[in-house]
C-alpha cells in the first residue's frame, strides 16, 4: 500500500509538471482568437491522452517479459527469454511499419478521428486477448501466441501516430507547430511512464494479466471522450479554415490523388526520404535503450540503481526535456526548420553511443541512455510528428506520417532482429562484457543520422501549385 501511495504521489507531481510545462511553452502568435485556441485545446486534450495511452498498451509487453522471464514453463525453461521477447517485439514493430502502407492513405480518406478511434477499439481487443493468455497460463514458451496477438495489436497500434498528426494538421500553423512537436514528444514520455512504470505497478499491486487489461478499460474510457469531443477541422466545430502554409497551402481543389500517386508524390520528394532515413535510425536507437537497458541491468545485477527503479519516470522527464528543447529551439531559433534541432540533437546521440561502449560496466551508463533517451524523442516529434505535416501538407499527411513512422518501425525491427541474434541469454547474459555488442551496434547508427540530419539542415516546406 505504501509503494502504491508513493506512486500515485509521484503520478500526481508528474501530471501536473507536464501541465506547467505545457502551458509556459513560448508561443508563436498567428492571429487565433482565444476561442479558437480554447477549442483546439479541447481537441487535443483527449487525442494526446488516447495516444499517451496506446503506448502504454504497446509498452506493457516490456513489463510483461520481466515477469515471464522469472516463470519457467513445464520444461525447466523460462517462459519468455530474450530471444523470445525479441522474435515477439520484431514480428510487432514489423506489423506496425508495414501497416501504414494501408493506413496512412485509409486515415487521409476517413479521416483522422475515425482512425484514431478504430485504433483504439483494435488495441483494446487486442490488449484483452493478451490478458486472457496471460491468465490461462498456457504451458510451454509464448513466443508463438504472443506474436500472433501482438502483431494484430501493433497493426491498430499503427493509427495512433498517423490519426493525431492527421487531426492537428489542420489546426497548427507552420510556425506554431514546433510547440506541437514538444506537446508530442511529452505526450511520448507520459505513455512510456504509464508503460513502464505504472504497469510494473499494477503487476506488483495486482496480477500480472492485468497488464493488458488495465491500458484496454483506460482506452475504452478515452475513446467515448475523443468520439464526444474531437473534431477532426476547425469548421467542423465552428470556425473559419485557415492556411496552415504547409505543402497542402494553394492545394484546397480538386479531386484527391490517387493512393499510388500520392506515395509516388512523397517517395520523390528528397526531404521526406531523407527524414524517414532519419527515422529509421531512430527507431533503432530508441528502441535499443528503451527495450534492453532493463533487461542488461536484470542480468547483470545493476536492479539497484535509481534509474533501473524508476525507467519509467527517467524515461519520461527525459522525454518532456527532449520534447520541449526540440520545439521551442525549432520555432524560436531555427524559424520553425526542424533540421537543425535534429541534428544537434543526433550529435549528442553520437557522443553519447560512444561514450556507452566506454563505460559499459559502469554506474555511468544509465545517465547516458536517460540523455540519449532525452535526444531520441526529441528528435521524433521533430521529425515523425512535426515535419511529416510540413512536408507532407494538411492533405496527404497520413501519407506522410505513414512513410516517415513506417520507417521508425522498420529500424525497430532491424533493432530488435539484430539483437537477438548478438546479445547473450541465461548465464552469458550475467556477465557485462558479453553486452558489449548492444552500445557498439549505437555507434554507427547515430552517425549515420547525424550525417542524413545535416543534409536536411535548411529544409522548409513549399506551397503546393496544383491539387
Amino acid at each position: 500500500m505504501h509503494k502504491v501511495l508513493e506512486e500515485s504521489i509521484s503520478i500526481a507531481v508528474l501530471v501536473t509538471a507536464i501541465a506547467i510545462v505545457v502551458a509556459r511553452l513560448p508561443r508563436i502568435d498567428v492571429g487565433h482568437s482565444a476561442a479558437f485556441k480554447r477549442r483546439r485545446l479541447r481537441n487535443w486534450i483527449p487525442v494526446g491522452v488516447l495516444y499517451a495511452l496506446l503506448y502504454m498498451g504497446r509498452y506493457n509487453l516490456t513489463v510483461a517479459k520481466s515477469v515471464f522471464g522469472t516463470m519457467l514453463g513445464p520444461d525447466g525453461a523460462p517462459m519468455m527469454d530474450n530471444p523470445d521477447f525479441a522474435l515477439i517485439f520484431g514480428v510487432g514493430t514489423t506489423v506496425y511499419g508495414v501497416a501504414f502502407i494501408i493506413n496512412g492513405p485509409l486515415t487521409d480518406r476517413i479521416g483522422g478521428k475515425r482512425s484514431l478511434l478504430l485504433g483504439a477499439w483494435g488495441s483494446i481487443v487486442a490488449n484483452v486477448l493478451l490478458g486472457v493468455i496471460t491468465w490461462m497460463r498456457p504451458g510451454g514458451s509464448l513466443a508463438l501466441l504472443f506474436s500472433i496477438v501482438y502483431g494484430l495489436n501493433m497493426y491498430f497500434q499503427s493509427f495512433g501516430a498517423v490519426a493525431i498528426v492527421k487531426i492537428n494538421a489542420p489546426w497548427f500553423h507552420v510556425r506554431e507547430r514546433g510547440t506541437f512537436g514538444a506537446i508530442f514528444g511529452i505526450l511520448i514520455a507520459l505513455g512510456l511512464y504509464l508503460a513502464l512504470d505504472v504497469s510494473r505497478l499494477i503487476v506488483d499491486a495486482i496480477t500480472l494479466e492485468w497488464v493488458f487489461f488495465a491500458p484496454a478499460l483506460l482506452l475504452a474510457l478515452l475513446a467515448v471522450a475523443t468520439s464526444a469531443l474531437v473534431r477532426d477541422t476547425p469548421s467542423q466545430a465552428g470556425f473559419d479554415e485557415f492556411d496552415t502554409a504547409d505543402a497542402s497551402s494553394g492545394d484546397d481543389g480538386g479531386p484527391p490523388l490517387r493512393v499510388a500517386q500520392v506515395f509516388g508524390k512523397m517517395f520523390r520528394n528528397p526531404v521526406i526520404v531523407t527524414i524517414a532515413c532519419i527515422e529509421f535510425c531512430t527507431g533503432f536507437l530508441r528502441q535499443a535503450i528503451l527495450q534492453w537497458y532493463r533487461s542488461f541491468a536484470e542480468a547483470t545485477g545493476g536492479t539497484e540503481s535509481f534509474v533501473y527503479a524508476h525507467w519509467g519516470m527517467v524515461s519520461c522527464c527525459a522525454g518532456i526535456l527532449g520534447g520541449v528543447f526540440a520545439g521551442v529551439i525549432s520555432d524560436q531559433l531555427f524559424q520553425s526548420r526542424r533540421g537543425p534541432v535534429s541534428a544537434v540533437l543526433y550529435g549528442f546521440m553520437v557522443v553519447g553511443s560512444i561514450a556507452a561502449v566506454l563505460l559499459l560496466d559502469t554506474p555511468l551508463l544509465a545517465p547516458i541512455f536517460a540523455f540519449m533517451s532525452m535526444c531520441v524523442i526529441g528528435v521524433h516529434g521533430m521529425l515523425t510528428a512535426t515535419a511529416s505535416m510540413d512536408f507532407g501538407g494538411r492533405k496527404n499527411a497520413g501519407v506522410a506520417v505513414g512513410i516517415i513512422d513506417g520507417f521508425v518501425y522498420a529500424g525497430t525491427a532491424v533493432m530488435s532482429f539484430t539483437y537477438g541474434q548478438l546479445l547473450p541469454t541465461k548465464e552469458a547474459a550475467k556477465v557485462v562484457s558479453n553486452w558489449l555488442a548492444w552500445p557498439v551496434a549505437m555507434v554507427p547508427v547515430a552517425l549515420v543520422g547525424f550525417v542524413l540530419a545535416r543534409r536536411v539542415w535548411y529544409a522548409t516546406p513549399r506551397a503546393a501549385t496544383k491539387s
